[in-house]
């Protein structure tokens, strides 16, 4: 899967919240300084070439709808974050948490309870 860039992630961001619309839609979700129409117009036919978004044709106005779900991409930003800068570990990442995000007793052993969870 292709990697998005922070613009394509924000319209994903958006159609994931609004399951579907027009650019107009996208447009009106988007916080201020607002680009312009035609900017998120390209940014979701270039969602649309990189295979995370789909549209129905109504006459000559498209609307579009993720193809990805937010979970998957989730998944998929997750992992190569994991892979990239944590040698693929999640030891490493608690490791790192616990250092930089200084995170505490009750964090961590909230941490192992999940883990333990999922798990099962």
């Amino acid at each position: 899967m292709k990697e998005l860039t922070k613009a394509e992630e924000q319209v994903m961001q958006i159609l994931w919240q609004l399951k579907e619309g027009i650019v107009k839609d996208v447009l009106a979700k988007m916080p201020e300084p607002k680009p312009a129409y035609t900017t998120v117009s390209t940014v979701v036919r270039v969602l649309e070439g990189k295979g995370f978004v789909g549209h129905k044709a109504y006459g000559t106005s498209h609307v579009y709808h993720p193809l990805i779900g937010a979970d998957e991409y989730k998944k998929l930003a997750f992992d190569k974050l994991l892979k990239t800068f944590f040698n693929d570990s999640v030891k490493e990442l608690i490791s790192y948490l616990a250092k930089e995000k200084q995170l505490n007793i009750t964090d961590l052993a909230e941490l192992i309870l999940l883990s333990e969870r999922g798990k099962k």
